[in-house]
């Protein structure tokens, strides 16, 4: 017996035991229960229209020497997709980069090329890419022959597949391809090729009647046993088609060329990515033709949190029938789901405020506690971020947690969930105090990180050691109780079931995590409908295997599959309206820096730090008690602090057009985190960056770590050091790193052009900083576009004993930079010089070039260590 049919039994035996104590709105639910089921018995009942059945498979023999032929080791591809669009506007293109960025997927977009040649395709006898996708194949059925070859060669050499679709309206002929094609076509009845070796995450069982969306599709003609038909549909309308297409007649909308002519494997498809089967074999083509390195798992994690519980208005909350009917759903969902389990928040203040019924509806889900998995929302079901400090929100906590205690519900989930998303992000730093004080959470979820649409981009992160994943919509909110009122109307929730939003959700992310609400499950039960129908055609149309875990658990699960994701990326809160209005009013986004002075160390930053404070408009951060004047956020793990730490840092501008934050911490040059945290907090910053001859910065970092007592520094000389072998002790090495690393300049200035614009990047000659400042910090204020022109000619007066330019003050008095700051060293030994000259050739010729581009002057120091390279 079909799992459909014995579902279909089961819940019909339920829906007649029930119907002797049932209101009229439950009779209402129970209908749409029981009309799904009896669509999709009748569905599986009715005789096909078109039966890939009948298809038969490729000899086995032929099939083998393709999928089994073994590349040699040299011809290694990036798992990475070369994706042809026809724009970067077309609506297929951004279809395709879509569900590659859902998947996860590495990709890289180019233009169709026309005459113009392909991109580079290898790398250092490297394969780029293991896939090629065209939008328009015509466009890569019709390139030149030099291109073509090429092309061809590549993804012969390198075992790549190729996909591609044609939307063509006219009857066409294949060029060098025994296929035809037929568009503008309207279809109906499809079915899947069960004996397609693409199939993975498809499952062939199921046949679809009704017509397929459009009337404009395209179909391919086979004529040449290496093709094989993946989905095949009924001609509904031949529209403008001439023979030997025939209403009534079976066609293919997708065609696997098996690569028995040319050894290349394709993937063809008419029309588009709008019908959700195609979606589906796209993904399957994708996997197969990488060889299975751009794959899902099979495995889906489904958590379903039901919030509010207690909560709600009279007439909208649930009564005995409707947690009888929540019960029944859950076993109902365990048949399909392993070990399904409601999640259950609730709000213990509103206990027993509803109608009678209601309330008795209360006392029955304290009864079937252990039914289910429960975590603590708000006891008042306030948001977080109105509560200003912590002691306020464990109050509100204990009350809740007493509540649990006298009612018998569990208490050690260590998840809880925040009313909306208020304090998870942007992070309340008081409510992952309080929750870590009373509950001791360790795991909470969000749609907000880093922003609620697209839903593609949603991630995970981990801050103050609570796990934060990220949570998915299904459509079902506090005010959606009723089938016939769903937003859209209820063919709108029906079609994001089956094979809509709802259900790619669950397609393409391996943990989905959906809130609903206490008020979808009583009224016409739309929560219960959700997630019965979701579950049974992700089981009939896929091979997903459907299981859930507790949330802690699920939470180290997402982590293992996304262990890059554990670190944050913070955001300005005030960037999005919907961040705005669960940030406190007590904070604010004004105290953040406009620009960054980010090094590289010993280059003059100090120096720097010291002038643009003596500028009236222009405010540093509060020293930090272990880094002096830099708070050194964004390359350490000061950052796991949260932005409130940092904004702390800064006092509240007087003007904010006119008052300029800024901060200097030299680390940040060298950094590989720093450029893409900045710019995810503070886009829009300028960024100042000193460079002087890499070989003096160098020794004079190692002269720096002497005075400081640096072990190493004491024991080996500078030559020892900067010429250390892979050999060397492990202390040499790291020193050697933090003398030479910096130096590479180019590289360290291409990471941060990655993320900033080059005109928020203004590169300073340090030697002219300390020798000739005051033009130096001209530019500097015509380059931030400050309001007021400070006279730095006026301000600075060189100090004779210090040997470097220092604060005019009153009475002759003068300021300069503290403690060891510019202290005198010996000369460098001409060796080391000599050495360092060699190493650093390269780097400072590639820097003369990126200067070129930037249209900015080469320093003097630069200019004479190009002169010894010629």
């Amino acid at each position: 017996m079909s799992t459909v049919m014995k579902l279909h039994r089961r819940f019909r035996r339920t829906i007649l035991a029930l119907a002797t104590f049932c209101t009229a709105s439950i009779l209402v639910s129970a209908y749409y229960l029981y009309a799904g089921y009896q669509q999709e018995k009748d569905l599986a009942e009715v005789a096909p229209e078109v039966d890939c059945r009948d298809v038969q498979p490729p000899p086995p023999s032929q099939l083998r020497d393709v999928r089994t032929r073994r590349l040699p080791d040299a011809a290694r591809t990036d798992p990475t997709v070369l994706v042809f669009v026809e724009s970067q506007y077309s609506s297929l293109g951004q279809d395709i980069v879509t569900i590659l960025e859902s998947s996860r997927f590495q990709y890289h977009t180019e233009i169709t090329p026309g005459k113009a040649d392909l991109p580079a395709l290898t790398e250092k006898a490297k394969g780029k890419y293991s896939l090629v996708i065209y939008e328009n194949i015509l466009k890569y059925i019709n390139m030149d022959s030099w291109n073509r070859s090429l092309l061809d060669k590549y993804c012969l050499e390198y075992g790549v597949g190729v996909i591609g679709f044609s939307r063509t309206g006219e009857k066409a002929q294949l060029t060098g391809f025994p296929l035809s094609i037929h568009g503008s076509l309207a279809l109906k009845g499809c079915c899947i090729n069960p004996h397609s070796p693409l199939l993975r995450v498809t499952k062939a069982s199921k046949l679809e009647k009704d017509s397929l969306p459009g009337t404009d599709w395209t179909v391919f003609l086979i004529n040449h046993s290496t093709y094989q038909p993946v989905v095949l549909a009924r001609v509904r309308t031949p529209m403008n088609a001439s023979p030997p297409v025939a209403k009534g007649a079976s066609y293919a909308t997708v065609v696997h060329d098996l690569g028995l002519r040319d050894g290349i494997q394709r993937v063809l498809f008419g029309n588009n990515l709008n019908f959700w089967l195609h979606k589906l074999i796209f993904l399957d083509a994708v996997s197969f033709l990488s060889g299975k390195r751009l794959t899902l798992s099979l495995d889906r994690y489904v958590l379903v949190d039901i919030d509010d519980i207690f909560v709600g208005k009279e007439g909208t909350r649930m009564n005995t029938n409707d947690v009888q009917a929540l019960l029944e759903t859950q076993n109902l969902l365990r048949a399909q789901i392993t070990n399904f389990t409601f999640n259950l928040g609730y709000s213990g203040k509103f206990y027993h405020t509803g109608t009678e019924e209601e309330d008795k509806g209360d006392d029955l889900l304290l009864r079937s506690v252990d039914e289910f998995w429960w975590f603590p929302h708000m006891w008042s079901h306030m948001q977080p971020h109105l509560f200003h400090n912590e002691s306020s929100l464990v109050e509100q906590m204990v009350l809740n947690k007493k509540f649990a205690l006298e009612h018998g519900i569990p208490t050690d989930g260590a998840y809880a969930v925040a009313p909306h998303h208020s304090g998870v992000y942007p992070v309340h730093r008081q409510l992952y105090g309080a929750w870590g004080k009373v509950w001791g959470i360790r795991t909470t979820s969000t749609e907000e990180y880093p922003h609620l649409k697209p839903a593609r981009h949603r991630k995970g992160f981990i801050h103050r050691n609570i796990m934060v994943l990220p949570r998915q919509t299904c459509g079902l909110f506090t005010h959606t109780i009723f089938y016939k009122e769903y937003p859209g109307g209820p063919q709108e929730l029906d079609k994001s079931i089956q094979g809509g939003e709802l259900f790619f959700t669950v397609v393409l992310n391996p943990i989905s995590i959906f809130m609903t609400h206490l008020s979808n499950y009583g009224n016409d039960r739309l929560g219960s409908y959700t997630f019965v129908h979701l579950a049974n055609f992700v089981q009939s149309w896929t091979h997903l295997q459907l299981q859930t875990l507790p949330p802690v658990q699920l939470a180290h699960k997402y982590f293992e599959l996304f262990p890059e994701q554990r670190d944050p990326l913070w955001q300005n809160p005030c960037d999005d309206k919907r961040h705005r209005d669960i940030w406190s009013k007590e904070k604010t986004c004004d105290r953040l820096p406009k620009f960054l002075v980010i090094g590289p160390p010993k280059t003059g930053t100090t120096a720097l730090h010291l002038f643009l404070a003596m500028h009236p408009s222009i405010l540093s951060n509060s020293p930090s008690p272990k880094t002096f004047e830099e708070v050194q956020f964004f390359n350490r793990n000061n950052y796991h602090r949260g932005i409130d730490w940092y904004m702390d840092f800064f006092p509240a501008p007087s003007n904010v057009t006119t008052d300029f934050l800024f901060e200097k911490s030299a680390n940040y040059f060298h950094s590989e985190e720093a450029p893409r945290r900045a710019a995810s907090l503070v886009p829009k910053a300028k960024i100042i960056t000193i460079l002087i001859d890499p070989s003096d910065r160098a020794y004079s970092w190692y002269q720096h770590q002497r005075s400081h007592e640096d072990p190493a520094a004491r024991s080996f000389s500078f030559y020892q050091v900067v010429s250390a072998g892979p050999r060397a002790p492990p202390e040499l090495r790291a020193l050697q790193k933090r003398c030479l690393v910096p130096g590479w300049y180019t590289s360290h200035l291409e990471r941060w052009l990655l993320y900033f614009p080059p005109f928020q990047l203004l590169i300073i000659d340090g030697q002219q900083l300390r020798t000739d400042p005051a033009p130096v910090m001209d530019d500097i204020q015509k380059f931030l576009g400050v309001p007021h022109h400070y006279n730095y000619s006026e301000a600075l007066t060189f100090d004779s004993h210090k040997g470097f330019w220092c604060q005019r003050l009153e009475e002759g008095k003068t300021k300069c930079v503290g403690g060891g700051r510019g202290r005198r060293h010996p000369p460098m030994d001409p060796q080391s010089r000599a050495f360092l000259s060699g190493y650093y050739r390269d780097h400072n010729v590639e820097l003369s070039r990126l200067l070129h581009r930037l249209g900015q002057p080469l320093p003097a120091w630069l200019r004479q260590e190009l002169q010894k390279v010629r």
